[in-house]
């Protein structure tokens, strides 16, 4: 998952900073790059979950075309204090990857370098050169037209498509499970929790004898992207058509109200998963466990529900789908689904370079970037590896093989870099061209459960089975028709950072929500919920969550003006 960091005032005071040089390692690796000398690339990225060397098949990619290492500097990993440290010596990467509002604060602090004379030459970026030029033009300050940033996961659709069958956050059960208890209709949320209890009967352990639950949380992500409050509750507020923005939730409506507001959205689901917990259907480890534990029992089968789409990676399978056991969208009437439209102007991250980098580092940065966007480098980032993860078919069209290479860590044969293929994944975690792009070798999307192939694979029993009952051949089709769904459209903005002053509220009340929600979590009653609830409420408003809240809508109205343009 994404995660994002609290921009510290300390990059006002950056000084100069000394660039980092490569080492040679030898002639044979200059020989078989065309005598590029090999370098180590520092990328500071706040969307990774890995630091240090990338290893395994990607790294062997990179290496044998650029004679380039790539060293993954993970503030998820490391620490928020590793920004404050690297930003404070001017040198926070070769590469950076940013929230938006701490590019553009790095950016004025002296830190990003100015691209312009080499990206408007790179043929693969500048096929999304309306959105880039768009984003800069909107940095503060760049009235000469600039290039500073690249978006991260850009679209080739348009800014009101909606191009994905799942959205981000909604509900998904095993269908072999849901049916086994008795495929009941779910109303609200209390007939999930219902069907949940059910679950736990019929599945109390997965086929080892390892316990299994309907619910399993973790607690490493929260207060990421931006968000104020855990993250296993801020995603679930957008089944009731809400946006955390902060300190700030934003309705259907474009109307802003108070993210401790008792009748909102983040009060709902937190009682939730209270709800949930008090009648055993949560995995007990939630409040200790991190996602590498969740990810590992949802690929073991110790886990019944799950909210992001992307989840399905790690259980769902050709075999999966044959046999009904995959994950799929089963509605609750009452809810209204929020999705963010394609990312047609990028997902709200950056990529930039680091100001000291030198002349040739910098060249090989941009023909490395380049690449990154380019088909192939797509085609490597989005599907993997010809001949182990898919084969060219005789009509040009792709077909997925070991689709379950990145859930069970296949063997990557030698050729290929050997280790693991999860353990080789491009630990970077972030692209320039989305997934739901089309590859122009195929002419279909580059992400396979959209390729025709796929397609005629999984119209399995339990596809069928799912399209009659719900009359409708994917999740997002159902939404559409059934008038549950409300679309925010893609925009380029540039949004206020925080001063000294917030950032200290917005800490002080982020860590007090995130602290008060878990006990929440756990709280033994209603009564005992809601005095924490109240208590919670009364401490960050003692560190100023008014002045925040008013903040906050301030900064993302702009949003909404800008997105209330384009419907």
């Amino acid at each position: 998952m994404k995660r994002g960091l609290l921009f510290s005032s300390i990059i006002l005071m950056v000084i100069a900073s000394v660039c980092l040089c490569g080492c040679g390692k030898g002639k044979e690796a200059e020989k078989s790059t065309g005598g590029l000398k090999p370098i180590t690339l520092d990328i500071y990225d706040v969307a990774a979950n890995y630091q240090g060397l990338q290893s395994g098949w990607f790294g062997k990619i990179v290496k044998d075309k650029f004679n380039i290492e790539l060293n993954i500097i993970a503030p998820q990993v490391a620490g928020d204090a590793i920004f404050q440290t690297r930003a404070s010596s001017g040198n926070l990467g070769d590469i950076v990857i940013l929230e938006a509002t701490q590019f553009n604060d790095c950016l004025s602090a002296g830190l990003i370098k100015d691209i312009s004379d080499k990206i408007t030459s790179s043929p693969n970026l500048m096929k999304f050169n309306k959105q880039i030029k768009t984003f800069n033009e909107a940095l503060p300050g760049n009235s000469a037209g600039k290039y500073y940033g690249i978006p991260t996961e850009m679209m080739d659709t348009s800014p009101t498509s909606v191009t994905q069958e799942r959205i981000y956050s909604l509900p998904q059960l095993r269908w072999d499970l849901y049916n086994k208890i008795g495929a009941p209709e779910l109303k609200n949320l209390d007939d999930l929790l219902n069907a949940f209890v059910e679950l736990r009967k019929v599945h109390p352990t997965n086929e080892k004898g390892d316990p299994a639950y309907p619910l399993s949380l973790w607690p490493d992500w929260d207060g990421g992207d931006g968000m104020i409050g855990i993250a296993n509750v801020v995603q679930l507020t957008t089944w009731y058509g809400d946006k955390i923005k902060g300190s700030a939730v934003l309705r259907p409506d474009g109307t802003f109200y108070p993210l401790t507001d008792k009748a909102g959205a983040y009060y709902k689901m937190l009682k939730f998963l209270n709800k949930a917990r008090r009648m055993g259907v949560v995995d007990p480890d939630s409040g200790t466990q991190d996602w590498n534990s969740v990810c590992a029992k949802i690929s073991n089968g110790q886990v019944d529900f799950i909210w992001y789409t992307w989840e399905i990676g790690f259980w769902n399978t050709t075999a999966r789908y044959s046999d009904g056991t995959a994950f799929c969208f089963i509605p609750v009437k009452d809810q209204l689904y929020y999705t963010d439209s394609d990312a047609y102007f990028g997902s709200g991250r950056v990529f930039g370079v680091g100001s000291n980098v030198d002349p040739e580092k910098y060249e090989r940065i941009m023909q490395f970037l380049d690449w990154y966007a380019s088909p192939e480098g797509c085609e490597y980032q989005h599907i993997g590896l010809k001949g182990f993860n898919y084969e060219v078919l005789s009509n040009g069209k792709y077909n997925q093989i070991n689709d379950n290479a990145l859930m069970d860590n296949l063997p990557v044969p030698d050729e290929f870099g050997g280790g693991g293929y999860s353990d080789g994944n491009n630990a970077i975690n972030q692209w320039i061209c989305k997934s739901e792009c089309t590859n122009p070798n195929t002419g279909e999307i580059y992400a396979p459960q959209y390729w025709a192939s796929t397609k005629e694979r999984n119209m399995t029993q339990m596809r069928r089975d799912w399209e009659k009952k719900y009359d409708a051949t994917d999740a997002t089709n159902w939404m559409v028709k059934n008038n549950k769904i409300t679309v925010s459209p893609s925009v380029s903005v540039s949004l206020p950072s925080d001063d000294p002053d917030i950032s200290v509220i917005r800490n002080s009340v982020n860590q007090e929500v995130c602290d008060a929600s878990w006990r929440m979590i756990f709280a033994k009653d209603d009564a005992e919920f809601d005095k924490m609830w109240d208590a919670m409420t009364k401490e960050v408003k003692g560190f100023g969550f008014d002045q925040l809240y008013a903040f906050d809508c301030k900064k993302h109205q702009i949003e909404v003006d800008a997105k209330a343009k384009v419907k």
